[in-house]
């Protein structure tokens, strides 16, 4: 066995400049609209015809994300997927990202590279370019700040405010995983914090551990509405929890909903873990967040189009605007 350390090398023994070159070195271009990335003062980018939808994140060590639980490549994949969630949920295309890194001393190059990793990944799978960025020293740790840029024709375009009365509410996916995920992962914390000597219990939990530390953008419902020629008439991604971001939705578009608490979706182990945390799996998906997947309205002869997706679900409805927003409970219909 070998018990030798593993040679890390400090950033600074590249300094700023040198970092930078060797991030822009694995991220060459590949979309035909990225005239410039890394390397100038600014990016050049050239969409012509379309509308340029652009979205930005920051994730700080402490506050967003926790080191003791959380790997580098999976923190790089997800600073990126976060983002491009909210440029699908204006019905669009992500085409480019910008990245920033405040990184503290402990922050080696290899583990910069470990982070950098994620990030190529991400860029890969969703085919975006990474054109640029910042990097800066920190003293609280690791922060990541970035910037998603995507194009769509005007009429295609969908915001938070265009629900209309008798519209369906729906939703991608199922709901509160991520949130159960993250239950697991601090629970563990706390049992490895009382004693180093015990491993974590993580098997069997992978699909609500893997949407907390590596959630995916719902770029599959996007290119269904595409073929199937719908156009949602008001959509946001689900990063908060779905009560929040449903009373966007009303708010922004002056109107109010029903929402059918059996018609929530949620994954038997999100429903399973959560009852085992002595928790409601429904509070878990109203108000556990970060599952970024993607609840929309659309037009009632629309539903013929999606409803044998298998990914979507009708899970309410739009009303008038003074009947206000509502759960409609499995006890009170």
């Amino acid at each position: 066995m070998n018990t030798e350390p593993t040679k890390t090398t400090p950033v600074s023994e590249l300094g700023e400049f040198g970092l930078i070159k060797y991030i822009a070195e694995a991220f060459p271009a590949k979309n035909k609209e990225t005239i410039k990335g890394i390397g100038d003062d600014a990016a050049v980018l050239q969409h012509e015809g379309l509308n340029t939808v652009v979205t930005t994140d920051i994730l700080v060590e402490g506050v967003h994300f926790d080191m003791t639980y959380c790997p580098l490549k999976h923190l790089g994949y997800k600073a990126v997927v976060v983002n491009l969630s909210d440029i699908y949920a204006m019905n669009a295309t992500p085409k480019q990202i910008v990245l920033s890194l405040a990184l503290s001393s402990r922050y080696t190059l290899e583990a910069v590279e470990e982070l950098m990793q994620g990030v190529q990944l991400a860029c890969e799978f969703y085919g975006v370019d990474l054109v640029g960025g910042d990097t800066t020293s920190s003293k609280v740790g690791l922060i990541l700040n970035v910037t998603a840029i995507g194009v769509a024709k005007t009429e295609e375009l969908v915001y938070r405010s265009g629900a209309k009365e008798h519209d369906l509410l729906c939703v991608s996916g199922d709901l509160g995983g991520a949130y159960m995920g993250l239950q697991v992962l601090e629970r563990e914390k706390a049992v490895y914090q009382e004693s180093s000597e015990i491993q974590p219990d993580l098997k069997g939990l992978d699909y609500i551990l893997e949407r907390q530390l590596k959630p995916e953008a719902r770029r599959d419902i996007i290119a269904l509405f595409k073929k199937q020629q719908v156009t949602p008439t008001s959509m946001i991604d689900i990063s908060d929890g779905l009560a929040s971001e449903i009373l966007h939705l009303c708010q922004q578009s002056e109107v109010g909903c029903r929402l059918y608490e059996e018609k929530i979706p949620i994954d038997h182990l999100t429903a399973q873990t959560a009852e085992q945390f002595g928790l409601n799996p429904v509070t878990c998906a109203l108000n556990g967040g970060e599952d970024y997947e993607l609840l929309f309205t659309i037009k009632q002869s629309d539903y013929d189009k999606i409803k044998s997706s298998g990914e979507i679900h009708v899970i309410g409805h739009i009303t008038e605007a003074q009947e206000g927003a509502h759960l409609v409970t499995k006890t009170n219909q």
